[in-house]
Order: structure tokens, then C-alpha cells, then sequence
């Protein structure tokens, strides 16, 4: 196994998602999940290590009218949900000796149990980049942290969030 360049721990050979695992993971994502079909959250890309959304702003996301501001909820439950998708790709990536399908069907026990949003400027803007990864994925509980992002790339919200796995 190679070591990373400070030769202090292994890193893990690179993953790589079959096609229909990537696809059944956006069905259940963006068609199963209703609400995030409600907040326009759509998938970019779909890796072991980290995953990428986007929000297009539309009038229902509106928190502050005055400004045009996207609503802090739509932020958190933004977030939120790309954590979850995180840690689904990270178990689907543990598990990648069972069928794409087998692994499909891992998530029905996945809830979010802590979540955290820190909210460093004002959402404003006509798309938004959401992105997270997973920081530990254990027998039962995943730590993943999570990032808002404006079409210009700056950092408006941060988030971390734990969710039950077993």
C-alpha cells in the first residue's frame, strides 16, 4: 500500500464507482428524496472522497426579500443532505464487493443525529455550490464536514454533521 508523502500512514487505494451505482445513488438522491427536489439540489459529482451539488436559486428559496437572500434553511438542509450523500458514497466504497444494487439498499438505516452550520456571509447569488466529505466513517456513526459555496467560489456557510449508519 503506498504511503502518503510524510510516510506516517497508508493511503487507501483509489475507488472508482460503476456507472450504475453513480446513477441509482443520484435516482435516490434527487428523485426519492423529495424535499430535495423542493430545494432544486442536484448533483454534480460522486466520489469516495467527497462529494459536489449544486442549488440554482429560484423565488421559493427566498429568506430575505429585501436582498434576494437564499433562506438559512434551505443552507441546512442543503448541507445536511450532501452529508448524507458523503457518507453513502463512503459506505458504498466499503463495500465494493457486493453488486451496486446490494449496496443501493445499505442506506435505509442513514439519519442525520448532530448537525452544526455556521453561517459566514449572506447567501446571495444565482447558484450555489454545496460540497462535503466524510472525516470518519465508523461501525455506526459517520463525521463529515460540508461547505456552501457562492458561483464565485467564496465560502458563505460551513457545516459538520454525524449520522447514524447501522
Amino acid at each position: 500500500m503506498p504511503k502518503t508523502p510524510n510516510n506516517r500512514s497508508p493511503v487507501a487505494s483509489p475507488v472508482s464507482f460503476e456507472p450504475e451505482f453513480i446513477q441509482g445513488l443520484t435516482t435516490i438522491f434527487e428523485e426519492s428524496i423529495v424535499f430535495n427536489t423542493v430545494l432544486g439540489l442536484k448533483i454534480a459529482s460522486i466520489t469516495p472522497e467527497r462529494v459536489v451539488g449544486h442549488i440554482a436559486m429560484k423565488p421559493e428559496l427566498v429568506g430575505h426579500y429585501s436582498f434576494n437572500r437564499i433562506h438559512g434553511g434551505v443552507i441546512s438542509a442543503g448541507l445536511d443532505a450532501m452529508g448524507g450523500l458523503a457518507v453513502m458514497a463512503a459506505i458504498g466504497a466499503r463495500h465494493m464487493d457486493e453488486a451496486p444494487l446490494q449496496r443501493l439498499h445499505r442506506f435505509s438505516k442513514l439519519g442525520t443525529i448532530d448537525l452544526r452550520i455556521d453561517y459566514l456571509r449572506p447567501g446571495i447569488g444565482e447558484r450555489f455550490e454545496l460540497r462535503a466529505e466524510v472525516m470518519r466513517l465508523g461501525s455506526r456513526v459517520a463525521s463529515t464536514r460540508m461547505e456552501f459555496l457562492g458561483a464565485d467560489g467564496k465560502l458563505l456557510s460551513t457545516g459538520s454533521g454525524a449520522y447514524i449508519v447501522s
